[in-house]
C-alpha cells in the first residue's frame, strides 16, 4: 500500500523520460516483490514451520527412519496479547507428539510423544504404564524384544550405574511411592518403540523451553537407513541411492500423511 501510495504522489513527466522512469520503477518494483517473496519463505521455514527428517526407529511404527516432516513452530508458542485470539496455540497435552532440543545436548533435535505432563504420576509395570494409577491404553506403542529388562520395563527401579547424570538425579528427587512425578515445566517423553528408544528414562524431563513445536505432515519419506542421515552433510553413498533408487524406495503412501496426536479419554 505504502507503494502505491508513493507512486501516486509522483510528480508528472515529459512522454520519452515517463516510459524510462516507468521502466526503471517496474524493474525496482519487481525486486522488491521477489525480495518481500524470499525474505517471507525464509520467515516462514525458520518461525513458522520447520523440516525436519527422522533418523533412527525411536518412534516406529509412528514414523519412520527416513521419513521428512514439517513441523508447527508456533503450536506451543507463548501466546501474545492479541495473538492468542487469533492463532490456533494450546499447551503441551498428554499423547501429543513433540519436536524438541535433546537436553542433554541441545544440538541435537529429538521427537518423542508425551506420556506425562506436570503433576503426572509415572509408573511402568512389565513394560505396561501407568499415569496416575490408570492402566493406559497406548495403541500406538510397539515392543519389539521379548525380554524384560529390568530398569526400561519397571520404572523407576534400579537405574543403570551409566545412566546420564540428569536421569539420576529425577530418580533421587522425583519418585514419591514407587512413581515418579512430573515437575512443573517439565514433560516425560517416550518412543513409541519402547524397546528401542532413548527417551525420559535415560536422560530425564524435557524442559518446556525446549520445545520447538509438533510434526504436522509427512511431506516425503524414503526408506533409507540411520547411518546415512546421521552424516552431517549428504554423503555421496546416498545420493547415488537417491539417484538410482527414487522410485523405488520412496513410500509413496506416506507421501503428505497427517501426523496426529493421541487424544486420552482421561
Amino acid at each position: 500500500m505504502n507503494q502505491d501510495k508513493l507512486t501516486e504522489a509522483a510528480p508528472a513527466a515529459p512522454e520519452s523520460t515517463g516510459r524510462k522512469k516507468r521502466k526503471h520503477q517496474h524493474q525496482r518494483g519487481t525486486i522488491a516483490e521477489w525480495t518481500v517473496t524470499v525474505l517471507l519463505l525464509l520467515f516462514g521455514t525458520t518461525t513458522l514451520v520447520q523440516a525436519f527428517v527422522i533418523p533412527t526407529g525411536s518412534m516406529e511404527d509412528t514414523l519412520l527412519v527416513g521419513d521428512h516432516l514439517l513441523v508447527d513452530k508456533l503450536a506451543y508458542a507463548p501466546a501474545g496479547a492479541m495473538s492468542k485470539y487469533l492463532l490456533p496455540y494450546s499447551e503441551v497435552k498428554r499423547g501429543d507428539i513433540i519436536v524438541f532440543r535433546y537436553p542433554v545436548d541441545i544440538r541435537q533435535t529429538f521427537v518423542k510423544r508425551v506420556v506425562g505432563i506436570p503433576g503426572d504420576r509415572i509408573k511402568i509395570v512389565n513394560k505396561q504404564l501407568f499415569r496416575n494409577g490408570q492402566k493406559l491404553d497406548e495403541p500406538y506403542k510397539f515392543h519389539k524384544t521379548d525380554y524384560m529388562d529390568p530398569y526400561r520395563d519397571n520404572f523407576p527401579g534400579q537405574p543403570y550405574m551409566s545412566l546420564h547424570e540428569r536421569a539420576q538425579e529425577m530418580l533421587e528427587k522425583h519418585v514419591a511411592n514407587g512413581e515418579l512425578v512430573v515437575p512443573p515445566d517439565s514433560y516425560f517423553a517416550m518412543g513409541d518403540n519402547r524397546d528401542n528408544s532413548l527417551d525420559s528414562r535415560f536422560w530425564g524431563f524435557v524442559p518446556r523451553g525446549n520445545i520447538i513445536g509438533k510434526p504436522l505432515i509427512i511431506y516425503w519419506s524414503y526408506d533409507t537407513t540411520t547411518e546415512r542421515l546421521a552424516e552431517p552433510t549428504i554423503g555421496l553413498d546416498h545420493l547415488l541411492d537417491l539417484a538410482q533408487n527414487f522410485f523405488v524406495k520412496t513410500r509413496w503412501k506416506r507421501t503428505f500423511m497427517l501426523i496426529r496426536g493421541y487424544r486420552f479419554d482421561r
